[in-house]
C-alpha cells in the first residue's frame, strides 16, 4: 500500500502505543487513524502505560485525542476489542466490561474473511522475565526508555536534515545476541500456545518487532508497536493480512508534527 489517501480494511490490530509516555508516536497514530476506517479494531495492549503513569503525570492533548478516535469508532459501529497487556493490566480487572462501546477482553479468536482463525494476544503470558522476575521487568523497562529517549533525539536530527525515521531501539535489537534469543524463545512460545488452542495462527504485540511468519505451521504475526517502528496489522476485505510501516509510508521525516500539513489537518473529534 503506497497511497495514504483513506483505506477500507476489514480489521485492524495496534498495540503497544504506551499513552502516557514521551516515547508514543500519537501524532503519527492519529494520522494513521484518519486515513483508515474499518470493521473490526483490535487494541492488543499496552495501550496506556499504567507503569510510567505510577512515576510521573505525561498526558498532552494528542494522547487524549487518541482515546476520543477509538471511542468515537466504536460509537460508529467499529466492534473495537481491547486486549490488555502488562503496562495495562489494571484493565484486566474489567474483562466483560463495555466502555463507551469498547469491549475489554483477557484474549480473543478472530477469524479472517477467508475463514482462518487467530489467537489475539498481547503475549507478556509468554516472556519468562516479566512473569516470574517482575522487578529486572522494571528495570529492563527504564532502560528502554533511556534508549527510546536517545530514538527520539536521533530522530528529531534526522527529521531536520531530510533523512527518513530510522529506529535506534530496532537496530539494537537485531544485533544484540541476547536480545535475538528472546524474541525467538516469545515467538515458539506463542505459536505453540496457539497449536494448543487449535487455531491457525497467533495474532499479538509486547516485543515491539513487527513480523509475519509461519513457525512449525502456525502463521506468527506481530503487530508492532507505536514508539518504534510505528507499525499496524491490517486484514484486507479478502482475509489477506498486511502489516503497515505508516511512518515510511507517510514519508513522517518531513512532516513538522508541530504543524501538520493541510490534508493532514485535525477533523473535530465529536460526533
Amino acid at each position: 500500500m503506497s497511497d495514504p489517501g483513506l483505506h477500507r480494511f476489514r480489521s485492524v490490530f495496534l498495540s503497544d502505543i504506551h499513552l502516557g509516555t514521551r516515547g508514543c508516536q500519537a501524532e503519527l497514530l492519529l494520522d494513521f487513524i484518519r486515513h483508515m476506517e474499518c470493521d473490526q479494531l483490535y487494541l492488543v495492549g499496552d495501550i496506556v502505560d499504567g507503569w510510567k503513569m505510577k512515576s510521573g503525570w505525561y498526558w498532552p492533548q494528542s494522547h487524549n485525542d487518541v482515546v476520543q478516535k477509538f471511542l468515537r469508532l466504536a460509537r460508529k459501529g467499529v466492534a473495537v476489542t481491547y486486549i490488555p497487556g502488562n503496562h495495562d493490566d489494571r484493565i484486566r480487572d474489567f474483562c466483560g466490561v463495555h466502555f463507551g462501546g469498547v469491549v475489554v477482553a483477557r484474549d480473543a479468536i478472530h477469524e479472517t474473511a477467508d475463514g482462518k482463525r487467530f489467537l489475539v494476544t498481547h503475549g507478556d503470558e509468554f516472556d519468562g522475565i516479566v512473569q516470574h522476575a517482575k522487578w529486572l521487568a522494571f528495570v529492563g523497562d527504564w532502560s528502554y526508555r533511556a534508549i527510546l529517549a536517545a530514538n527520539t533525539l536521533t530522530n528529531r536530527v534526522r527529521r531536520r536534515m531530510g533523512f527518513g525515521y530510522w529506529s535506534f531501539s530496532a537496530f539494537l535489537k537485531q544485533r544484540v545476541k541476547n536480545a535475538l534469543q528472546f524474541i525467538e524463545n516469545f515467538e515458539q512460545a506463542v505459536a505453540a500456545e496457539a497449536r494448543r488452542r487449535g487455531v491457525d495462527g497467533v495474532i499479538c504485540g509486547h516485543i515491539h518487532k513487527a513480523e509475519m511468519r509461519e513457525i512449525d505451521g502456525i502463521q506468527y504475526v506481530n503487530d508492532g508497536d507505536w514508539v518504534e517502528s510505528c507499525t499496524a496489522l491490517v486484514e484486507h476485505m479478502d482475509g489477506r493480512l498486511e502489516i503497515l510501516e505508516w511512518a515510511q509510508l507517510r514519508s513522517w521525516s518531513v512532516i513538522d508534527r508541530r504543524a501538520a500539513l493541510p490534508e493532514l489537518a485535525p477533523e473535530p473529534l465529536a460526533a
